[in-house]
């Protein structure tokens, strides 16, 4: 177990003196001390949220919230099917660790205070409170993150909303499954996937018959249910009404029934995941199980759409706020160790790897917030076309940069990155998760192809979006031309032809539109790093190749 104290330790009878090791990176305000965020939230229209920000960044940056995230990783979840008496009883016990995680986020509404409290800024100010407690612990923030997203789907369907969304937005936090009357706060989960189909969601054959009003019976299984604790699950299903088949339908389906009745929810087992442990995830099996409609009957891929737009957009930010965690964590280790007669941080081959280590973490944050900004509840019509197309953009890129960063970061730590008491090992084994988690890359990229070549508007928003930097570098202007090149090539070839090119564009759409955050937000040294490295023409595939001449401990000493 990680003891989260420091002090004298004892061999024998001889005391033994810990030297040349930084002290623990803990009682610290991760708020605060992250200056990019700070700037970006204000200069986004949430700098309404600062104190709260605050007050979370240093119970986060805690001694016992970190231990409660080491704790949680490792005394992981466990189903139990049954009863000692072999009554069935499909529930999931998580250790007491976990449960103050959550509370503590649910709490400070990194859930769903966007939806809850609408007003300019919400969607941002949401958006880094989630990200302060995914830097620290990203496994809850899957339930966290599902729960926030959900809202779009049940919103317009007032028979599940009426009753559902008070106790969504509720800022309580039980743990329990207890009587829907009697339980004040929910959370929802996700049941999509099936063995045969994976992310080919029209190949499920889960059913569901219609038995009468908006209610129908479920059959069949899904490969991925994640956090089966929750409250109630969005299931998609192949719906009947009599003999007419309808078509693949949203279900929403609640563990208790009216009075406590338990529903059908059969927890076969847990995923044992390379990461994301403190968070379960299960294969389940509905017989008869209750589940009311959400949209329309046949339209469920519509009625999740934007869902999945919201689980994007947390990937996004997850993946930044392990960024952040990484660079914090290196950039701490390399001020507080020796080598060779001077600090880590001053040697410039170390400076140089820091310092675009948090270039990249930069970009993703503002990535990820001007995302968020685009779900603001007061979103215009070319917000709305902009996220269509950034999102899986975003997604795609992002998520793909994280496991590479926080391999990286742990180098800098040497052997002690590659143990598990030290948090980067945790990191480097979640980020993957980002990438796979709501569409893995050729899904993305294909996601991304579709929109452009079916998607005038979505298109025109983002060339209008990188427009707004235009003629500010020269290297990213041919970078735009090139990319829209290759865009109008994409749209006038084969499909087959196409997809061949969709991860280069999504790469290349992601580059312009992270290089023109960085121009409008980061200082000039920054921004200038961050578009010579990535787009210039001495660009290299790792980290720490820096542009001769570059200020690199000006750029760390901001981070």
């Amino acid at each position: 177990m990680t003891s989260f104290s420091r002090g004298q330790r004892v061999i024998g009878a001889s005391p033994h003196y810990v030297l040349n090791q930084p002290p623990f990176r803990t009682e610290i305000d991760e708020y605060a001390l992250n200056t990019p965020l700070v700037d970006a939230v204000q200069a986004m229209g949430a700098g309404w949220a600062d104190a709260d920000l605050r007050e979370a960044g240093t119970l986060v940056g805690s001694t016992s919230f970190q231990q409660d995230a080491h704790t949680a990783n490792v005394h992981t979840p466990v189903a139990y099917s049954h009863d000692r008496w072999g009554f069935r009883l499909d529930e999931v016990e998580y250790d007491s660790s976990y449960h103050r995680v959550m509370s503590a986020a649910v709490a400070r509404g990194a859930h769903t205070s966007a939806w809850a409290e609408p007003r300019e800024g919400a969607s941002v100010a949401r958006a880094a409170m989630f990200m302060l407690f995914a830097q620290v612990e990203p496994g809850h923030a899957c339930p966290v993150s599902m729960t926030h997203a959900a809202v779009a789907s049940i919103k317009d369907s007032p028979w599940v909303a009426d009753e559902w969304l008070p106790r969504v937005y509720s800022r309580e936090y039980e743990p329990r499954l207890l009587p829907n009357e009697e339980k004040n706060s929910a959370l929802i989960g996700m049941a999509m996937t099936e063995k045969q189909g994976g992310s080919d969601v029209r190949a499920n054959t889960t059913t569901g018959v219609h038995m009468g009003g908006h209610s129908y019976q479920i059959t069949g299984h899904k490969w991925f249910c994640s956090a089966p604790m929750s409250d109630g699950f969005l299931v998609l299903a192949q719906t009947r009404r009599g003999n007419t088949a309808e078509g693949l339908s949203c279900l929403f389906v609640p563990r208790l029934l009216p009075r406590g009745m338990r529903n059908v929810f059969r927890i076969q087992k847990l995923k044992d995941k390379l990461g994301n442990r403190s968070n379960a995830s299960a294969e389940v099996e509905f017989d008869g199980t209750v589940g009311m409609l959400v949209g329309e009957p046949g339209r469920g891929v519509r009625a999740i759409i934007e869902m999945v737009q919201r689980t994007r957009l947390d990937c996004v930010l997850g993946s930044a706020a392990g960024m952040r965690q990484a660079v914090a964590e290196a950039t701490w280790h390399a001020r507080g160790r020796e080598a060779f007669g001077a600090k880590l941080v001053d040697q410039p081959a170390m400076t140089a790897v820091l310092a675009d280590l948090a270039l990249e973490a930069e970009a993703a944050m503002l990535t990820g917030l001007r995302l968020a900004q685009l779900f603001e509840s007061d979103a215009g019509d070319r917000d709305v076309a902009l996220r269509r197309l950034a999102t899986p953009v975003s997604k795609y890129w992002v998520s793909k940069r994280g496991p590479h960063h926080a391999y990286e970061a742990l180098e800098c730590l040497g052997g002690n990155g590659y143990t598990e008491t030290f948090p980067l090992a945790r990191r480097y084994r979640e980020q993957p998760v980002m990438a796979i988690w709501e569409g893995s890359g050729n899904i993305i990229a294909l996601d991304v192809l579709r929109a452009l070549t079916r998607d005038n508007e979505s298109t025109l928003a983002f060339a209008n979006e990188l427009d707004s930097t235009k003629g500010a570098s020269p290297l990213l202007d041919a970078h735009v031309d090139r990319t829209l090149r290759l865009l109008d090539e994409l749209a006038g070839a084969e499909p087959s032809e196409a997809q061949r090119d969709a991860r280069r564009l999504s790469e290349w759409l992601a580059l312009a539109f992270q290089s023109s955050l960085m121009l409008r937000h980061a200082p000039s040294l920054d921004a200038e790093t961050f578009i010579a490295v990535r787009l210039g023409e001495d660009r290299a595939a790792q980290y720490g190749v820096l542009p001769r001449g570059t200020d690199a401990a000006a750029i760390v000493a901001r981070h």
